[in-house]
């Protein structure tokens, strides 16, 4: 019996040295951690429980025969983020580069079934030359099993990945159909072909790191939701979002103890919009004083940065954030801001997070890239998000919303639960400027008239008071209020019930 235990651990030991010491020292002196020490930093310490461990590739071609190392390039399990249970899986970039054969994708594949089946995330760490190009086509049948169940979890599971060395070819396609990707500074890419390929083939000369590097993906291409400096931080950081998240689609996000109180009043509010309506200020102050204690989980913080995504918390539960900002643009929608809005308002109705609009936009931004980019098409998505969207929702008007902007920012038509104004904000087709030179068109050589139309306008219009009169804004409330009227209006609707009419799914404009 004895005998059989040591065998047992010593195959054991083998399995956990991958590729072996010198190549966990090469992954070491690049900067990067080991597919094990990875998970053990992601879970709770001592909650990793493996799966498929002595699992070997079957290739028998180029003599693959002779190198069957156990676990074959991923390791796969099971464990706990501060209790709580996800599924994970790393590749392991010490043995044949991390690269995916049939029986690496099986591995996968069974831990996405596994979460679908028991109703758990799935988070990948990503650290792989692509596929095993010795096994042919058998790897590529592989990546499309996992593809298929990236498919089949969306919405059902939350997704995360993170890409901690080269993602290339069809390595990429699941990540970029997860819920959030994040990567790590200098040691991370994607790219679906190479820099080689497309010198080749465009004849540019561009490095890995301006072709699909961190700062790429993270501020041009929206491909990633953050970059970190190191493996650590983004370990870390993972934790961080799993807290804020369900475990599924049948379960509400978890409630954390708060040590905040519910009714905080914040009179710096009641100066945070200026004087001159064209004067910015930062929706982000707004964002802190409203959140628990402060805490705001920014995504995509470096792309489209005149709107602002992420996750706070209200008296100890998740709600997500769509902000404005002001800063940036004046706080203008366009496609980029778009898109990137429209994904997260569609991500948390899926796993039923409350939605907190934040609404200071003078409209869509204007001009021909804008328009032959498709923006109609783009600005249509997030109207469509938030029309379809079932889960708890609050908007508060800062100050513009003006126009078409105005009904996409979660008004009243497209279902809002409760709609705020501040005393400072101004509901209009258009400012003031620009509707007194149409309406008042005979006036327009005397300045003199123009200036009274135009502050005639603006005490008629550009207030909250004719959109309240009509009961498209719910109530005109004091900004240092803004907390403990959202709390309240939040707690109000936890048992709100509402469904959209049956269909296989719907066509939004893509």
């Amino acid at each position: 019996m004895k005998d059989i235990l040591h065998q047992l651990e010593e195959r054991r030991e083998t399995a956990r040295l991958g590729g072996g010491q010198r190549r966990i020292d090469s992954q070491h002196a690049k900067g990067k951690l080991t597919a094990r020490e990875r998970i053990e930093l992601l879970l709770d310490e001592g909650s990793f429980e493996e799966f498929d461990m002595f699992k070997t590739h079957r290739c028998t071609e180029f003599g693959m025969e002779n190198q069957k190392p156990a676990g074959d390039g991923v390791i796969t399990g099971w464990g706990t983020i501060n209790g709580r249970m996800v599924y994970v899986f790393s590749q392991d970039f010490t043995v044949f580069g991390g690269s995916l054969s049939e029986t690496h994708a099986q591995k996968i594949c069974k831990i996405q079934d596994m979460a679908i089946q028991n109703g758990a995330p799935i988070i990948g760490l990503n650290d792989s030359g692509g596929a095993r190009i010795q096994e042919g086509v058998d790897s590529l049948a592989g990546y499309a099993e996992v593809f298929q169940r990236n498919i089949m979890a969306s919405g059902v599971v939350p997704q995360i990945s993170v890409i901690m060395g080269p993602c290339a070819g069809g390595a990429v396609y699941s990540p970029a159909m997860t819920d959030f990707i994040f990567m790590v500074k200098d040691t991370s890419y994607m790219f679906v072909t190479g820099p080689d390929v497309v010198k080749t083939v465009t004849n540019e000369v561009v490095t890995a790191e301006e072709l699909g590097g961190a700062s790429t993906h993270t501020k041009k291409s929206s491909v990633a939701d953050g970059a970190f400096e190191n493996d650590v931080e983004a370990l870390a950081e993972v934790r961080r979002l799993v807290d804020f998240l369900p475990l599924n689609n049948r379960e509400k996000p978890p409630v954390r103890p708060f040590f905040d109180e519910p009714g905080r009043l914040e009179s710096s509010l009641d100066t945070l919009v200026p004087e001159n309506p064209n004067t910015p200020y930062d929706m982000k102050e707004l964002i802190a004083k409203v959140a628990d204690e402060g805490d705001f989980y920014e995504i995509q913080e470096d792309y489209a940065k005149n709107i602002l995504i992420g996750f706070i918390r209200l008296e100890g539960q998740t709600v997500g954030i769509v902000a404005n900002q002001p800063m940036v643009l004046a706080g203008c929608l366009d496609i980029d801001s778009s898109r990137k809005a429209a994904r997260f308002v569609r991500f948390c109705d899926c796993f039923e997070i409350p939605i907190l609009t934040l609404v200071d936009v003078p409209g869509f931004l204007p001009g021909t890239s804008q328009e032959y980019g498709g923006v109609i098409k783009h600005g249509a998505k997030l109207l469509f998000a938030y029309g379809e969207a079932t889960v708890p929702k609050v908007t508060v008007i800062t100050r513009k919303a003006y126009g078409g902007a105005y009904d996409v920012m979660a008004s009243k038509h497209l279902r809002g639960d409760f709609n705020y104004a501040w005393p400072t904000a101004e509901i209009a087709v258009m400012g003031a400027k620009g509707a007194t030179e149409i309406i008042h068109r005979a006036d327009l050589g005397n300045a003199e008239k123009i200036a009274a139309h135009t502050q005639d306008y603006e005490e008629r219009f550009a207030t909250p008071f004719v959109a309240a009169e009509r009961g498209f804004i719910d109530e005109v409330i004091m900004p240092q209020s803004t907390r403990k009227r959202v709390s309240r209006a939040f707690a109000s609707l936890r048992n709100k019930k509402l469904e959209n009419p049956w269909k296989k799914h719907d066509n939004i404009p893509l």
